[in-house]
């Protein structure tokens, strides 16, 4: 648990996790393309997907993306002292794809930590792989930083 924003600095170079793993099926791959009104057939279309070049539907890179939230809350849980924001990303790469019925689970490592006021700046290096695969299925580094939260 991240009691203070300066708890990250015993984490630096630390690899955390995995996380527990996220099923990755056709509902999750609709209501995310229904959401970001990004339809393309090789996500929401399963027979035409299966004559596709990975034969089956693919999440989105940007649905695998978003299971970073996800794992770094799980893999750094703040106390109610902290609040984090997202800064942005520095890097973002979707090495493999991630096919429907996959799941996935991320580890993080930690940088590239520095002070700002009222807290720190780090880069999380998030990496996000589907349960047999050979290649990482996203890896991002996002710039976090943690700041005291008001009481």
């Amino acid at each position: 648990m991240i009691e203070r924003p300066d708890d990250v600095h015993a984490l630096v170079g630390r690899e955390l996790g995995p996380t527990s793993a996220v099923l990755i099926d056709q509902a999750r791959i609709d209501a995310f393309a229904e959401i970001t009104e990004d339809p393309q057939w090789i996500h929401v279309d399963p027979v035409r997907a299966a004559a596709g070049p990975f034969g089956s539907t693919i999440a989105h890179g940007y649905l695998t993306l978003s299971l970073v939230a996800r794992g770094l809350t799980e893999l750094l849980p703040l106390g109610p002292g902290v609040v984090s924001i997202n800064y942005g990303l520095d890097r973002v790469r979707f090495p493999s794809p991630v096919p429907v019925g996959s799941r996935v689970s991320m580890t993080v490592r930690i940088g590239d930590l520095r002070p700002v006021t009222d807290g720190v700046e780090f880069v999380a290096r998030c990496t996000l792989i589907a349960d047999g695969a050979v290649k990482p299925a996203c890896v991002a580094d996002a710039v976090l930083r943690y700041l005291r939260a008001p009481a």
